[in-house]
């Protein structure tokens, strides 16, 4: 039999959306700009969230029920924008687009690591998205860089400013393959300092507000020496041409920058009204803007926050989608970008512009130092922000003069070394941090030398990390974003007492003394560090006593009899496994496990290294379970075989005498007073053991529940029947029951989906679970549940479309069930992976030939069934089936 990809099929007459091919639609040949042009920028990014020890965002309770806010945002914004749907009057999928490919757009430097190693579809989509926008627009592509990690420019120091366009080019230029024509600045806030930063890094043009024009005009020419200048201040300048804004200096040099400026009301009417729930609307808005001059060409340029299509305003992605492919091309516009339209239109205007600005506060760039009222709260005052600037401009400069002493040991030029970075930020594999240190190292590194040059490095990025934008952008210090940068500031102070001996804390908590909280048991930014950053700070025995204890469930067996010891003990380190703990690596080089009844020991020698400065230690660590939650563990440097023998040794024998309190006071004589317990494990490794020791008594519940159900079924049924409110302590035995046996039915079906019996009879199971749910009035609440349907969907419809084995009736049939099987439990089933699979392969392989060339019964049966499946899966094939007839 032929794979479902194979079937020859119609691709007939098609409807609208698909009579042109994305590279064919708003294609533009010409080589001068004529007519209407529309640019729709998105600033897509996202604040560092990071862990500043472990390189990790860690579980944020308030993205619930998602990981983290950048995975929930992801899957509100930027995957649905990475997948757009176009859909019917009946809710179908007539077309997926990509709207980067059509967009304008940026995307924080640490949003796309990020992205790259949480969805690489969505991040290849990207990157295709720039490739396929250049192709079409003579060499322009949608993508354009932004300065590294958000931080205000104006607010830099020079050298920093620098930086961040470096990184930010270096880190564009490693994901697109090629230099950037833009950048986006943070805020897009702007001087003339920033402005000459700019122009020597090669940046060509860059997107702001229409407030921070001061005046315009005509280009001089020799026609026109003294063209008149025109006020514009009041957001009075034309947004629908690009400028050039020369540099001041040497008139002979005229050195310059180009400059868009976005449509203002556009805009806000995109953040702050419904226009864009609507792509006519949108499109509408759009024409209202559009000049009724005789002008030969023009760009009608918006931009906002990329998270508004989607997250802020939800399904707002499908407008986009539409009014690129349709609307936009019905009303005669060219759909570019900015550098394309630069490409297509010199700047025959230039512009100057106000001294200092943002499009985001209306007094300069006081809301990220000063108590200007913007992103403020009723009731709150802003007076922290700025003894917070100058705290952080204190250690800025107590930080660069530890760098430049000390880097100047390390690096033959600090400086450049500190530029080039980003390149290891990029890759952080052994081989390339090699080569950058072999590349800036001033003589011959030794091991404790390039420790510390990495350990300088990493300063300096959390320095310029604790200057990200989002710390002051808001009402009050300790919001997560204040405690973010902070984070920084202490990972920075820590690394500069590592490297150099040099105690900054208390100085700079003195100044953080001065920002006052709004929060009384805060009182101010001190005591937010003390509360907040402190406690969020990982040492090596922390790192080290995480590992211990997790090694209690890590599949080590216990030592059956102490007179096996002496040969254990020569277990050579290959047999041990390394295992990665965030950023650190652990190498196990000993463990011994013994259980004595409820209680278990274990004791082990281990090799912590750090991936980011190579910084290693051995530490020795007994761990003591006494049962449940009830966990001592002790940490210790490796003091040499001889010395850890006999602590092992001493511990062994402890624990024979079958008392865990003498136990632990040996664990206390031999490691000191100092323990750690089940809370101080990172949290996804707790929640984690909190559910696995959950797990035996959850299984008894579910079971004394299952049996209260069974004994009971036909009461509730009774209840249920006459109309009457059933008690709630039989509905609840009823939910969990059905809870606890549809999970077990899923985890059954998973593992026996390739047996086509066992398949089905699980299957039928489910339908049954439903059935009773359904006459019961119970809802299943099953995260864990829905995740595995989807994912059990998307397999078998890969293996209906693409695996050649296997019947074509048995597997579409079993899809077809699985699918009415969703539908039933009302877990609340995403089948959007399973409509990119169906939609992909139905367009680039179902359909590539005309129904005429189906010359046997069987191949346009078994298409048609494919085409029924679509519509089980919610994708317009309505035009297909009809020509089947």
């Amino acid at each position: 039999m032929t794979s479902a990809a194979e079937l020859p099929a119609s691709v007939g007459a098609k409807n609208s959306i698909d009579n042109q091919t994305n590279d064919e639609r708003n294609l533009d040949p010409i080589k001068t700009a004529a007519g209407v042009y529309v640019t729709v920028h998105g600033h897509f990014y996202q604040p560092p969230r990071e862990n500043p020890y472990l390189n990790a965002i860690e579980r944020q309770p308030g993205a619930a029920p998602f990981h983290d806010w950048n995975e929930r945002i992801h899957h509100e914004c930027y995957r649905p924008n990475a997948f757009a749907r176009i859909l019917n009057e009946h809710g179908q999928v007539v077309g997926i687009e990509n709207n980067f490919e059509y967009m304008s757009f940026n995307i924080g430097p640490t949003l796309m690591s990020w992205l790259q190693n949480y969805d690489i579809d969505v991040y290849q989509r990207i990157i295709e998205a720039d490739r396929k926008s250049s192709q079409r627009l003579n060499g322009h592509g949608n993508a354009i860089a932004q300065v590294y990690n958000h931080i205000i420019m104006p607010l830099a120091s020079e050298r920093d400013k620098l930086t961040q366009i470096r990184w930010g080019k270096a880190d564009f230029h490693s994901r697109f393959g090629r230099d950037p024509e833009g950048m986006w600045l943070a805020e897009a806030a702007v001087d003339y300092a920033t402005l000459e930063a700019l122009v020597s890094e090669d940046i060509r043009f860059i997107i702001l507000a229409p407030s921070q024009a001061e005046r315009c005009r005509l280009i001089p020419t020799l026609d026109d020496p003294e063209s008149e200048w025109h006020e514009v201040g009041g957001n009075q300048i034309d947004p629908t041409r690009p400028y050039r804004c020369y540099l001041p200096g040497n008139e002979s040099e005229r050195r310059y920058i180009d400059i868009f400026f976005y449509d203002g009301p556009i805009s806000r009417d995109m953040g702050f009204s419904d226009v864009v729930y609507n792509s006519n609307h949108f499109a509408g808005r759009v024409g209202a803007a559009v000049r009724g001059d005789r002008r030969q060409s023009q760009v009608i340029s918006v931009a906002t926050d990329g998270e508004t299509f989607g997250h802020h305003k939800k399904g707002t992605e499908k407008t986009l989608a539409y009014a690129f492919t349709q609307e936009f091309p019905n009303w005669g516009w060219t759909v570019t970008n900015f550098a394309h339209y630069l490409s297509l239109n010199t700047p025959t205007w230039e512009v100057e512009l106000k001294p200092v600005t943002a499009w985001s506060c209306a007094h300069g760039v006081d809301r990220w130092q000063d108590d200007c009222g913007c992103g403020g709260a009723p009731g709150w005052h802003l007076k922290w922000r700025r003894p917070l600037r100058d705290s952080l401009n204190w250690l800025r400069d107590k930080l660069v003069e530890v760098y430049e002493q000390q880097g100047s040991k390390y690096f033959s030029d600090p400086w450049k070394a500190r530029d080039q970075y980003v390149e290891v930020l990029l890759d952080r594999s052994p081989s390339n941090i090699s080569s950058f240190l072999n590349q800036h190292q001033k003589h011959k590194l030794q091991a404790s030398e390039q420790v510390d040059a990495l350990r300088l490095l990493e300063m300096q990025r959390h320095s310029l990390l604790m200057f990200t934008s989002c710390g002051w952008f808001f009402e009050e210090l300790s919001r997560p974003e204040g405690t973010q940068i902070l984070r920084y500031a202490a990972r920075a102070m820590e690394l500069a007492a590592e490297v150099a001996g040099v105690q900054l804390e208390k100085d700079f908590l003195q100044l953080l003394e001065q920002a006052p909280s709004n929060i009384d048991s805060f009182r101010n930014g001190a005591e937010v560090y003390r509360q907040l950053v402190l406690p969020s700070q990982i040492s090596f025995k922390q790192v080290a006593a995480h590992y211990a204890i997790t090694s209690l469930f890590n599949g080590h067996q216990p030592v059956e009899k102490w007179s096996g010891l002496a040969q254990k003990n020569n277990v050579q380190d290959s047999q041990f496994q390394q295992k990665q703990i965030y950023c650190y690596t652990a190498n196990e080089l000993d463990h011994q496990l013994q259980r004595l009844g409820s209680i278990t020991l274990a004791v082990g020698h281990l090799k912590l290294v750090s991936e980011v400065t190579w910084e290693s230690q051995q530490v020795a660590f007994a761990v003591l379970h006494l049962g449940g939650w009830d966990f001592h563990c002790c940490i210790q440097p490796f003091e040499g075989k001889r010395s850890y023998t006999q602590l092992k040794e001493k511990l062994l024998n402890a624990l024979q005498q079958g008392s865990a309190a003498h136990t632990i006071l040996v664990m206390t004589q031999l490691f000191g007073e100092e323990s750690f317990n089940l809370q101080n494990l990172f949290a996804e490794e707790r929640h984690r053991l909190m559910r696995l020791l959950s797990r035996e008594t959850l299984a008894r519940v579910d079971q004394l529940y299952t049996q209260t159900y069974r004994d009971n079924y036909g009461v509730l049924m009774a209840f249920h029947r006459d109309g009457l409110e059933a008690p709630k302590e039989l509905q609840a035995a009823a939910e969990i029951a059905l809870e606890y046996r549809c999970m077990m039915t899923l985890k059954a079906l998973e593992q026996d989906i390739e047996e086509p019996q066992l398949s089905w009879n699980h299957l039928v199971e489910l339908e049954t679970i439903a059935n009773e749910a359904k006459h019961l009035h119970c809802h299943l609440n099953l995260p864990e549940g829905k995740q595995l349907l989807e994912r059990l969907s998307l397999r078998l419809l890969w293996q209906l479309l693409y695996d050649t084995n296997g019947s074509f009736e048995f597997q579409i049939q079993r899809l077809e069930r699985l699918i009415e099987v969703e539908q039933h439990l009302n877990l609340g089933i995403s089948l959007e992976r399973s409509q990119e699979l169906y939609f992909n392969c139905l367009h680039a392989e179902i359909l590539p030939k005309t129904v005429a060339e189906i010359l046997n019964d069987s191949d346009r049966n078994q298409l048609r069934q494919l085409l029924k499946l679509g519509q089980r899966l919610k994708v317009d094939v309505s035009y297909w089936l009809n020509q089947l007839g």
